[in-house]
């Protein structure tokens, strides 16, 4: 990868020019994301959720410049199966038929995860056969109402600590270890077709929580459970560094016969944003591009939504955002740029 320091100027200069520049003006017909990353076998995505469609101008950038779509809360737990045994696929239907309309790939998110959780799942104690048995049912129902038109699930996301130890979620301290196992084995006899992963945050670079997932997936692959991908979700910041590993780490994973994504792109910095700020962020969009493009098993990457207009960031990490690339008002930002130059 090129250095830093040698594109700090242009990056600057993109800064200051980005924010003239229309939405509708910055895309004209040069090719998209999605078209300079199939040039590459790869996909450029986008999270996107219910509420946010009914803005036109962003469905219109959202159908037009990627080629996967990601539903950020439609599929989860809360929104599927509010009350025991009664599930409600309408938020993920949404937007699943919007990708299809845009011959989009899905990827559902998430199947297993300690949050979001419906009140009836949380508010009682399970015994293991109960739980086990409320766990298939979720799992395969939902994956057999999307049979066929998901391309990829993030089956259990963020199952360990930062130290690599286990989350003690409820799945954990009531099933133990095995019910990542289990999930992946009922996924797939739902949809033998579908890809099947592990999706997790700060597993970027090489340490205690990527090396348990490697530790983990190489355990799986060996007992010959269904896992077919690693996501790393690289949700980054810029006051915390950048991952330097990140390429070793994407390919020790490919070296055990798995895919791997960037799945939840965003890189927050603290505001207010700058000229200098949006260019080292810039840097950080484009090295981890070439990252996945140097590794042939990384097979796409996938923003946390594409515009500061919609991102979750501000509401979770008060004083910090200026995560995408897309300004709230739609407009290229440098990172923008990066992402062009890193595919092109």
């Amino acid at each position: 990868m090129r250095k830093n320091r040698l594109r700090l100027a242009g990056a600057v200069a993109a800064a200051l020019v980005a924010f003239t520049v229309p939405a509708a003006e910055a895309h004209d017909s040069r090719p998209t994301l999605a078209e300079l990353a199939q040039r590459h076998g790869r996909y450029f995505g986008s999270a996107t959720d219910n509420p946010e469609l009914v803005d036109e101008p962003y469905k219109a950038l959202l159908g037009s410049e990627f080629d996967q779509i990601t539903p950020g809360n439609g599929m989860k737990w809360y929104a599927t199966e509010p009350q025991q045994g009664v599930f409600d696929f309408s938020a993920g239907d949404e937007i699943v038929d919007l990708a299809r309309a845009h011959h989009q790939k899905i990827r559902g998110h998430t199947l297993v995860w300690h949050s979001q959780l419906p009140g009836w799942l949380t508010g009682r104690e399970w015994t293991a056969a109960e739980l086990r048995a409320v766990l298939k049912k979720h799992i395969q129902t939902e994956v057999r109402h999307y049979r066929g038109r998901i391309h990829a699930w993030d089956v259990v996301n963020e199952a360990f600590n930062e130290d690599g130890t286990y989350r003690e979620t409820i799945f954990y301290k009531t099933l133990g270890p095995g019910y990542i196992a289990d999930a992946l084995r009922w996924a797939h006899q739902a949809d033998p077709r579908a890809k099947l992963y592990l999706n997790d945050y700060n597993v970027e670079g090489t340490g205690p929580k990527s090396d348990a997932y490697y530790a983990l997936a190489k355990e799986l692959k060996a007992e010959g459970v269904p896992l077919h991908g690693f996501g790393l979700q690289t949700h980054l910041a810029l006051q915390y560094g950048y991952p330097t590993s990140l390429e070793d780490n994407l390919r020790r994973f490919a070296r055990l016969g798995l895919d791997t994504a960037l799945t939840e792109v965003d890189v927050r910095m603290q505001l207010p944003a700058t000229a200098e700020k949006l260019a080292r962020q810039a840097d950080w969009y484009r090295d981890m591009t070439e990252a996945c493009l140097a590794v042939r098993r990384c097979v796409g990457i996938t923003v946390w939504d594409y515009t500061d207009r919609y991102s979750w960031i501000p509401a979770f990490f008060p004083g910090e955002g200026a995560a995408l690339p897309w300004d709230e008002e739609l407009r290229p930002k440098p990172a923008y740029f990066a992402l062009r130059e890193a595919l092109g």
